[in-house]
């Protein structure tokens, strides 16, 4: 694993074990409020890292494009937002950090969607 596949799987088991962390420490607390937030850093950090990432791995034409690198930016981006951004919503001090991972997330989302679709087309 290299490149784009391995920067996702990397990233993908760092949000796992500060997931994992934070998990730990809100019930050690007994302290749940945040776990929304613990929620979206799981599933949209390292879930979806480590699909995208194996993607990668898998369909390496996809890996040398461009708009992989794109996707790794944005991908990151919404998941840096997102996170503290719910924090802070449920907080009650700001939703745009919020808004505006959610946004970055979709984006991510929908452009890995085209990279697979057009992927598909060449092999």
């Amino acid at each position: 694993m290299r490149g784009i596949s391995k920067a996702f799987f990397g990233l993908a088991l760092v949000c796992a074990i500060v997931g994992m962390a934070w998990g730990i420490q809100m019930s050690a607390s007994g302290d749940h409020l945040l776990s929304p937030a613990h929620a979206h850093l799981n599933l949209i950090g390292y879930v979806g890292f480590a699909i995208f990432g194996i993607y990668y791995h898998l369909v390496p034409s996809a890996a040398e494009k461009m708009i992989a690198k794109i996707h790794l930016a944005i991908a990151v981006v919404g998941v840096v937002l997102m996170v503290p951004g719910i924090v802070m919503a449920i907080r009650e001090t700001s939703e745009t950090l919020a808004k505006l991972g959610s946004i970055a997330a979709i984006a991510s989302m929908l452009l890995f969607a085209w990279i697979f679709i057009t992927s598909s087309r060449e092999t």
